[in-house]
């Protein structure tokens, strides 16, 4: 039963104690991790924590008393981000700053964003434990609705820090039940004045740096707790739509048809392959179709669907996505139907800098830890800051890959040994 799930003890059953040391708890870590997995707990011992939600809100607030029990001077902007600071030995300048998010997918799991704001926070614990005082301020980051389930667009909080939503287009936006953007602010205590403020002409921070778990199997096959990620994909959502001509399935022979969702799917096949003829990092899916008029005895006479393309070099990403507008033309021409496309969304990759590579690179030396790099294919905060100032990530095994799931599970010893390493990395860029 949900009542009974205990996170931090399922964690603690087979920790590797021996962690627990420099200031950093993996007792700490899983007891936090546990008090937020009771805050929007699903029957099946999942987590429903949606952004703009005031379970999200509970959420921060119950991260912002960690922070203020550390000693952190704690505010909250117009977009609900939260930012806990600690001051450094050199004040007046930027700060050093990692962190992630507490929302969650429907059903979701407990580890995809609260380990990164959990492992940010343990650095300032290990600091308080041993008196340290580090030399430039450091903050905490937990940002607003990351995931983007109410609104179907994600990364909502860091966008708005940043300055790249498009408000025009935001306060459009509506969720499933109806309510606008506005009103959904408003559950929160929010107005679109203060979302807007939430913009920063300065962005105060030096570099950041974000933990969070892989989700795939890379790690996990390579038998690591940890790995360095060396690109943030960068996304191109592509919208085709084939329109031929429906007809009666028993009485259209098959040399006279023009079949909409025949030529989809040829296009489908040929998309499966393309990310393989030009990039090695680049991956590309259909995730959304439909058809039309969708009856088992009617030859489709309209299919739209669309394809995600993503890869860490932009080049190559856009090499692809003009390969599969090419062939989808062909495919059109070659079938005698017609096709009409659309770019719903062209974001740029983010490279991780060789400057900030090079010091993981270090940390990873110091603590014996074998070097796994990886690529991130899924958007996270860190690539929203990235296109203004350097940026890392630090990615934590994940058990079968699961993610978005109930069953997404990542160690203690992981977790702790991420803390351990996002506490190393932290120090070195205050030297930088």
């Amino acid at each position: 039963m949900t009542e009974q799930y205990n996170l931090q003890q399922a964690l603690l059953s087979d920790y590797d104690q021996t962690w627990s040391k420099n200031g950093i708890s993996g007792e700490r870590i899983a007891k936090r991790l546990h008090e937020l997995s009771k805050i929007g707990l699903t029957s099946q011992n999942g987590v429903s924590r949606v952004g703009f939600s005031p379970l999200e809100q509970q959420a921060k607030v119950l991260v912002m008393d960690w922070m203020k029990n550390a000693g952190m001077t704690v505010t909250q902007d117009g977009a609900g981000n939260v930012v806990g600071r600690i001051a450094g030995q050199y004040t007046n300048i930027p700060s050093i700053a990692s962190g992630s998010h507490v929302d969650s997918v429907p059903e979701g799991g407990h580890f995809d964003g609260p380990l990164g704001v959990i492992a940010a926070l343990e650095v300032v614990e290990a600091w308080k434990g041993h008196g340290i005082i580090p030399l430039k301020p450091y903050e905490v980051y937990v940002f607003t609705d990351e995931e983007g389930t109410r609104f179907s667009g994600g990364l909502t909080g860091s966008r708005a820090m940043t300055g790249v939503i498009d408000m025009n287009n935001q306060v459009t936006l509506k969720d499933e039940d109806g309510l606008t953007f506005e009103e959904v602010l408003a559950t929160t205590g929010k107005t679109l004045e203060g979302f807007t403020k939430a913009k920063r002409t300065n962005l105060g921070i030096e570099r950041f740096i974000e933990i969070h778990i892989e989700q795939g199997k890379k790690l996990e096959n390579a038998n690591l707790p940890v790995g360095i990620v060396k690109g943030i994909a960068g996304p191109s959502w592509i919208e085709f739509v084939f329109e031929g001509k429906a007809g009666h399935a028993g009485n259209t022979p098959m040399d006279d048809r023009q079949d909409a969702l025949t030529a989809a799917s040829e296009l489908i096949l040929n998309i499966e392959k393309a990310p393989s003829m030009v990039s090695a990092t680049s991956v590309a899916t259909v995730g959304k179709i439909q058809v039309e008029p969708n009856g088992a005895n009617v030859i489709p006479g309209k299919v739209s669907l669309i394809t995600d393309i993503r890869d860490i070099n932009e080049k190559t990403r856009d090499q692809i996505v003009s390969n599969i507008v090419n062939k989808a033309q062909e495919i059109a021409i070659s079938r005698n139907i017609n096709v009409t496309i659309t770019e719903k969304m062209r974001t740029p990759p983010v490279p991780i800098g060789e400057e900030m590579t090079k010091m993981l690179n270090g940390v990873f030396n110091d603590m014996k830890i074998e070097k796994q790099y990886l690529v991130s294919g899924a958007g996270h905060d860190a690539m929203m800051l990235g296109a203004l100032i350097p940026v890392a990530m630090i990615f934590v095994r994940s058990k079968n890959g699961v993610s978005h799931n109930p069953a997404e599970w990542t160690t203690l010893t992981d977790c702790t040994i991420s803390a351990h390493v996002l506490k190393q990395a932290i120090e070195k860029c205050m030297e930088l």
